[in-house]
């Protein structure tokens, strides 16, 4: 079974943001990348968007597997 990759995304926000996002994610013993992760999917099932897997995200911009 293959692994997919992971998609690297930079961004910037205020570093008071920036710092409630650490405390948060220490308070959940999770990474700050794991944090938002995490948040981006709960905000998408709460929001009622499909998160797609790699293969049906490259089927859907027209890739070939």
């Amino acid at each position: 079974m293959a692994t997919s990759k992971s998609a690297t995304l930079t961004f910037r926000i205020a570093p008071a943001l920036k710092e409630a996002l650490r405390i948060a994610a220490e308070r959940e013993h999770r990474s700050i990348a794991n944090m938002i992760e995490m948040l981006i999917k709960s905000h998408c099932e709460s929001h009622g968007i499909a998160i797609l897997n790699s293969n049906e995200t490259e089927r859907k911009n027209g890739q070939s597997l």
